[in-house]
């Protein structure tokens, strides 16, 4: 982390603040990787989220962090017992660096096909460049995503289907997952969250992104009509991932007030 500007953005932030890089340093630490439920594992820091889901004809990893992590990523993934290689799939939640940032490099290694949504996915190949809110201050290595995937689409592999939601606002292309899982003999369906926070930008006469709070409120109104009996998020402070690890309550349901009625 001592070298922000090339290690973590790929070219100078304006400004690359000490307060960045503590932030990043302490969302990044280490975290025992685990299984949450059936076929489904963490696999990624303290604070980044990085789901690994393990199916017979081999695996899909949701988002990798930034690339920094990424060597703590595939440990995580080879301490659970799987293979780095047989990962098949990499699914993005959402185009910044903190969740994208390794795409490319674990790409060239294990040739994983990764699939994204259209607008992020175009982030992507531009590695950061031209975001609506970090402009070109958070860079990562650009990545082409093999498949774009709309509001619905399936990916599909090995037994496993996984649907994409487009929840666009923190992100214009942010993409929730879902999938059902059965365990002990009763089914679940768990949503993984790609993010809503939005306080930080610019939310009238945006040019950048003028449809911004339309977006927010669509996805907010979406979210809240669709089920979730697991909720878990691109971030653990999204869905109390330090509470959990202590509780060792991992596949409990989300609370009733976070259902849709």
């Amino acid at each position: 982390m001592e070298n922000c500007e090339q290690n973590l953005f790929g070219r100078p932030p304006e400004p690359c603040t000490e307060d960045v890089k503590d932030t990043l340093k302490n969302w990044s630490r280490p975290f025992e990787p685990r299984r949450i439920i059936a076929n489904i594992y963490y696999v990624g820091s303290n604070l980044i989220s990085s789901f690994l889901i393990v199916t017979p004809a081999g695996h899909i990893l949701i988002d990798t962090g930034h690339v920094q992590m990424l060597p703590q990523v595939k440990a995580n993934i080879e301490k659970l017992g799987f293979k780095v290689k047989e990962v098949k799939i990499l699914l993005n939640s959402h185009a910044h660096f903190d969740r994208c940032g390794g795409f490319a490099e674990f790409k060239r290694e294990t040739g994983a096909t990764v699939i994204a949504s259209k607008l992020d996915g175009d982030l992507m190949m531009r590695g950061g460049t031209g975001d609506f809110f970090w402009d070109d201050a958070s860079l990562y290595a650009p990545v082409k995503p093999d498949r774009f995937v709309a509001d619905g689409d399936r990916v599909e592999l090995g037994g496993v289907s996984l649907t994409a939601h487009l929840t666009p606002g923190h992100t214009k292309g942010c993409t929730t997952w879902t999938m059902r899982v059965n365990e002990n003999g009763k089914d679940y369906d768990v949503l993984f969250l790609c993010g809503l926070t939005v306080s930080l930008y610019k939310l009238t006469n945006n040019a950048e992104y003028p449809n911004i709070i339309a977006d927010a409120r669509s996805s907010l109104m979406k979210l809240r009509g669709m089920h979730a009996d697991v909720l878990l998020a691109a971030h653990g402070f999204w869905f109390d991932l330090g509470e959990r690890q202590l509780a060792n309550a991992w596949a409990l349901p989300i609370p009733s007030s976070t259902q849709a009625n």
